[in-house]
């Protein structure tokens, strides 16, 4: 394995052909522009959370380059604060708070529960986080660690609406900082791309990435790589990761009409817990527009390549992390054209409960032997 590691967050100098993607924003409280969704909002996204995140590495692996047919550049947000790349969006996010906050409330499956926490901790303002019955024990733990307090609810999107909409109602002031449904989330996210880019430009003696595989939940981490890698490699496509029973963005692609779940719908029995939700209107112009293809893996294509990881790059990835790589090794993508040589995969996290690590890591996988 070969790791780059780039010191700073302003990478990139951008041509005229650079895009933006999408107009969403957020109201900035800080006396600043609003927070949008482009590369000037994610580029300063980079400053404002430079001194508390961190650069994460990018590794390669010569076994998985073997399995795949491709160069495969692997950015381990797992090293990340609070061990997923959700740490990037509570930041920028809880930093633009307003200094009279009182505390900031979010409903959350774990990540993200997780990085608000230790975000609200930095800021030094409370957090109050919803989290659903069906989380993992690990991550509840840590989030209380983080010394928020948590709200467990019923196991569907509407129950951990209402029950954050309640929490803010009775905390005036307060900052309900969304998952991905955020632009000031989106923007700290997608300083994962910036980095992302440049690292891959270090290793390769200053090459394009031809492809970036991004997992899909409720569509921040896509839709904030997608915004920065499609401004700064225009040619590369972007390929959305989901799991077979947490498919709504694929769905969603293939319609061409955002599918939400019905009212009191139960969140996917995926054992990929970090994408037990759905996709949010403010990523889905992104997805629908800019995300070239999306691709599904089942339960146990998951387990097997989290195992494969694990023993070829000795990484503790969760299984949310290794639906990227499923993809990357699925038909669908085996299928591609050759030319797609060069492909980053957001590895978003490596937050699993130890308790079933042991279970989730004896799957047997292929072997280059």
């Amino acid at each position: 394995m070969h790791e780059v590691q780039r010191r700073s967050r302003r990478c990139l100098s951008v041509g005229p052909e650079a895009r933006d993607l999408g107009a969403m924003s957020n109201d900035a409280s800080d006396g600043s522009s609003p927070a949008v969704l482009s590369l000037a909002g994610i580029r300063e996204a980079a400053d404002r959370i430079s001194p508390h995140t961190q650069i994460t590495p990018v590794l390669t692996c010569g076994a998985l380059n073997e399995m795949s047919g491709r160069e495969v550049f692997f950015k381990c947000e797992l090293f990340q604060k609070t061990g997923s790349f959700k740490a990037r969006g509570a930041c920028n996010a809880v930093l633009l708070t307003p200094p009279e906050c009182p505390g900031v409330v979010t409903h959350s499956s774990g990540n993200h529960a997780q990085a608000l926490a230790w975000a609200a901790s930095v800021r030094g303002i409370p957090a109050h986080i919803v989290m659903p019955r069906s989380c993992m024990a690990v991550k509840v733990d840590a989030v209380r660690g983080y010394g928020a307090s948590v709200t467990l609810c019923e196991n569907s999107k509407s129950s951990r609406e209402s029950t954050a909409a309640d929490i803010v109602s009775k905390l005036p002031g307060s900052s309900l900082i969304h998952s991905s449904n955020d632009a000031r989330v989106q923007c700290g996210i997608g300083t994962i791309g910036l980095e992302l880019v440049s690292q891959v430009k270090d290793l390769t003696g200053g090459a394009d990435l031809d492809a970036v595989i991004v997992t899909i939940g409720g569509g921040g981490l896509i839709s904030g790589v997608t915004t920065a890698v499609k401004a700064l490699c225009p040619n590369a496509r972007i390929i959305g990761a989901q799991p077979e029973k947490a498919a709504d963005a694929f769905k969603s692609k293939q319609s061409g009409t955002l599918c939400s779940p019905a009212e009191g719908e139960a969140l996917p029995d995926t054992i990929a817990d970090g994408l037990r939700t759905s996709l949010g209107n403010k990523a889905w112009p992104v997805v629908r527009d800019s995300v070239d293809e999306i691709v599904t893996v089942s339960e146990d294509d998951i387990r097997v390549w989290m195992g494969v990881v694990y023993k070829r790059m000795k990484l503790v990835i969760e299984p949310s992390a290794a639906v990227g790589v499923a993809a990357l090794m699925s038909p669908q993508v085996r299928a591609m054209p050759s030319e797609m040589r060069k492909v980053g995969v957001v590895l978003c996290g490596g937050n699993v409960d130890v308790t079933l690590l042991q279970d989730l890591l004896s799957v047997a996988g292929p072997s280059s032997d």
